[in-house]
């Protein structure tokens, strides 16, 4: 019995410490990010001085070798698998599961060649930060149904212009445990409109480095993403797409699960 009790107050006790440290290491993470951030800010910007897709492949290797540094200085040590499936000259839709706000910030920069991810149109009102934002983006206001037709057109155009479009294809974080929450059909829309395959990534472990259920709360983790083999959108609907897609990130991620347990 005294055994017992005094297990569970050294699972309080290092529960205690976790939190504390959790806490810290996000003020560090922060005051990192920002700094970092601001010494990258001119030259991603100088991107804007390249036209078209050549400009927005410059900017995603400087935002990449950002990361890269980032990530060294919080302990988050990152595997990138998967590339061999980018066939140069090819321009894809790209789906990948959403679990933490660390996501955009470590798979766009990772994408071979230029590309966009969808966004919300809220965080381009932030101050400097704003501007870096809205070059890797196309903004969208959810609420709004302009907004949202807008932004499909918006991400015509940068499949047009050869380059990948990202999309988190389940909306918003998933916070309900579950490998994935449904899908919306926008990413498949897409991709069957403009007549590109969509290749599925698969991140790992950016929940538990960032819980999306636990505000100013980040530890040092192993991450990963994994591109996988691209899936052709032809003769497929919307529908049927989104149904392949699904299966294979929801087995790719309940793969990953099962070799940790």
């Amino acid at each position: 019995m005294n055994g017992n009790v005094e297990l569970r107050h050294s699972d309080k006790r290092d529960n205690l410490a976790v939190k504390v440290f959790a806490r810290i290491w996000a003020f560090w993470g922060v005051f990192t990010f920002a700094s970092t951030f601001l010494i990258m800010f001119l030259p991603t910007m100088s991107s804007y001085l390249i036209k078209g897709n050549r400009g927005q492949y410059f900017f995603i290797q400087v935002s990449r070798f950002w990361m890269n540094c980032w990530l060294f200085l919080v302990g988050c040590p990152y595997k990138v698998s998967g590339r061999e499936n980018f066939i140069k000259g090819k321009t894809y839709v790209i789906t990948c599961n959403h679990t933490s706000l660390l996501d955009p910030t470590v798979t766009c920069p990772y994408i071979p060649g230029a590309n966009k991810t969808i966004a919300k149109a809220s965080f381009a009102k932030v101050p400097i930060f704003g501007l870096f934002y809205k070059r890797g983006s196309v903004l969208v206001d959810r609420q709004d149904t302009k907004s949202r037709l807008k932004s499909f057109e918006d991400m015509k155009k940068v499949v047009e212009q050869q380059m990948h479009m990202l999309i988190y294809p389940e909306g918003t974080r998933n916070t309900t445990g579950e490998p994935l929450k449904q899908f919306y059909d926008g990413a498949f829309s897409l991709a069957i409109r403009t007549g590109v395959d969509i290749i599925p990534a698969v991140l790992s472990n950016t929940e538990k480095a960032a819980p999306a259920s636990k505000p100013f709360f980040f530890l040092p983790r192993r991450l990963s993403l994994e591109f996988l083999p691209a899936i052709s959108s032809a003769g497929k609907n919307a529908k049927t797409l989104k149904e392949e897609v699904y299966t294979v990130m929801y087995n790719k991620i309940q793969e990953n699960r099962s070799k940790k347990s």
